[in-house]
């Protein structure tokens, strides 16, 4: 994070190395080798959570769960045994980040696949991570896996993510953590007027390009799922909540409600993280007891919009026990 001037500005420099059919990078794609570490909390991780679990990737890539919070040094292990990752033998993510570069001096950021060789962090680019997934890990999806980046629709998917990601994935840490007025109230009027585009887009159509899920439908859930339960209070996103808001609390619960989408989703990790580690905005620590959650579980309507969630393919089976969060309800 950079506070160098009142607008909140995200450090973009990744380790991008990328995991390939071919290798090209050092690093073929092959079953059991990498581990996926991410955390329930974070919202950049959550979306290779969905999208291995969409795939059918949990065989392929094994999943390592820091805790919710952490100090100003790394994500910790906290929920294993010990507070020691069993497969990496490690109890802080730094030292997969010092690995592969001695002394890493950036952000120790999850999500993070980590090459079980070696213990060296392989890459962070988390925006590259899913669509890798999804393109170069083909030949280990499972059988009916859906297609989210389909290749006659990908210029249209980027486009719109990158303004997702700049007005809404990213606009709420803008809102969050402008230190001026100004460029508060310059963050939450881009991130509201495109939240109203979103809507609007989304009155007229099930999922946000052609009629099945797709990369694009992925990059913002993440966000809407944390909007009332942080974005709205803790960062001050507070024109209206998700839920006043008709057809993106329809969309979200829509996709709450698909399998690989609520199923990766721990409210309680989400609060601590925020109101924990973030004490220069919340500096007594203490977490909200709302909101109601009970309100995700209700019906959305969205199936009069038609639409095929998985397209030509199938739902994921049910979420594995040792990697369900809690149930809400």
């Amino acid at each position: 994070m950079t506070y160098a001037s009142p607008e909140y500005t995200r450090d973009a420099r990744y380790i991008a190395t990328r995991i390939t059919a071919d290798g090209r990078d050092g690093y073929p794609v092959e079953a059991g080798r990498y581990r996926l570490v991410a955390a329930r909390a974070c919202p950049w991780a959550n979306r290779t959570l969905i999208v291995r679990r969409l795939l059918g990737l949990e065989d392929a890539i094994s999943l390592g769960l820091c805790g919710p919070t952490h100090d100003e040094r790394s994500w910790t292990f906290d929920l294993d045994p010990g507070g020691v990752d069993p497969v990496l033998g490690i109890e802080r993510l730094q030292e997969a980040y010092f690995k592969r570069v001695p002394g890493y001096e950036r952000g120790i950021t999850v999500p993070a696949i980590v090459d079980t060789r070696d213990g060296a962090v392989v890459t962070n680019d988390f925006a590259q991570i899913t669509l890798d997934m999804s393109t170069e890990w083909t030949a280990l999806h499972r059988e009916g896996a859906p297609d989210l980046y389909p290749e006659d629709r990908r210029d249209e998917i980027d486009a719109l993510v990158e303004d997702i990601y700049r007005d809404v994935n990213n606009g709420v840490y803008r809102c969050g953590f402008s230190t001026s007025q100004e460029s508060y109230e310059r963050a939450y009027d881009r991130l509201f007027t495109q939240l109203d585009r979103l809507s609007d887009r989304l009155a007229v159509q099930r999922y946000l390009v052609g009629d099945t899920i797709t990369e694009a439908d992925v990059r913002l859930f993440p966000t809407l799922v944390r909007f009332d339960a942080v974005y709205h209070g803790h960062f001050k996103c507070n024109r209206t909540k998700l839920t006043e808001m008709p057809v993106l609390w329809a969309y979200a619960r829509d996709l709450f409600q698909t399998p690989g989408f609520g199923d990766t989703i721990d409210f309680g990790q989400i609060k601590d993280h925020y109101y924990k580690v973030h004490r220069d905005v919340n500096p007594s620590g203490v977490v909200p007891a709302g909101p109601d959650l009970s309100g995700w579980l209700t019906e959305h309507g969205r199936e009069s919009l038609g639409g095929r969630p998985f397209g030509d393919g199938t739902a994921p089976p049910p979420v594995r026990r040792e990697e369900a969060p809690p149930a809400i309800g």
